[in-house]
């Protein structure tokens, strides 16, 4: 399944993120480069998902950059579809008759490669939390967007289904401009071409972190997990 996109860098220019009197960010100016994945770590609260909700356009006063595919941390499945209606869903919403069309066998390739293949047509409710946070991400995928941001998309998984689809994403994203919150120093590590951490209220970034090799990388490699027990260790001492 290959689909070659162009992939815009995203960049942050003076940016304000506010909720009433709660100040995120201010004058914010950050570049997510082209055809690249950035993985965004910080403690909990500190601003990752508003950050994301920033560039997808969703927050009051902002503006979508350009299309692109968003998966929230929660699935926001439709309990009246049946789970590939779920994953098509999109198409249908936008009136892409012609897309819907190609979009569908797509999607079914997608369902079985994230172990879903014999659940196409089972309701959302039928399916452990696990399994809808894979229907989510095979929602994702199928979109084929150049620019894809996702919030915490392994966050329900078992650890063995959670190294299976970070390798299954990074194929299949290869060549995007992809933006991943995450709270996994290792998971950031083996999927980001750079890793970004925020700190701080309104909330700052830090340097690039580029971990060397090619993605997805081996989670038993000394090297990344000397570099995890840095993350770790600049994570605890943010306030």
């Amino acid at each position: 399944m290959t689909f070659v996109v162009a992939s815009p860098s995203l960049f942050v220019r003076g940016a304000r993120i506010a909720f009433g009197d709660r100040v995120v960010a201010t004058d914010l100016t950050l570049e997510f480069p082209g055809g690249r994945t950035t993985c965004l770590l910080g403690r909990s609260g500190v601003g990752k998902t508003s950050l994301l909700r920033w560039l997808a356009g969703l927050l009051p006063g902002t503006e979508r950059l350009q299309p692109l595919a968003y998966m929230a941390q929660r699935d926001l499945l439709l309990p009246w579809l049946s789970i590939l209606d779920n994953v098509l869903l999109g198409y249908r919403l936008r009136g892409e008759a012609t897309a819907l069309k190609a979009a569908e066998p797509r999607a079914r390739t997608l369902l079985g490669e994230v172990g879903l293949g014999q659940r196409l047509s089972d309701r959302p409710e039928t399916l452990s939390a696990g399994m809808r946070q894979r229907a989510a991400l095979a929602r994702t995928l199928c979109e084929e967007r150049a620019v894809v941001l996702m919030d915490e998309p392994f966050g329900h998984l078992d650890a063995v289904t959670r190294l299976e689809l970070q390798d299954l994403a990074a194929r299949l994203l290869s060549g995007r401009t992809v933006v991943m919150v995450t709270h996994d120093p290792l998971e950031a590590l083996r999927l980001g071409h750079q890793v970004r951490v925020l700190a701080g209220t309104p909330f700052t970034v830090g340097p690039p972190i580029d971990p060397p090799g090619p993605i997805p990388r081996d989670a038993s490699d000394p090297e990344l997990l000397a570099l995890q027990g840095q993350l770790i260790a600049q994570l605890r001492s943010t306030a």
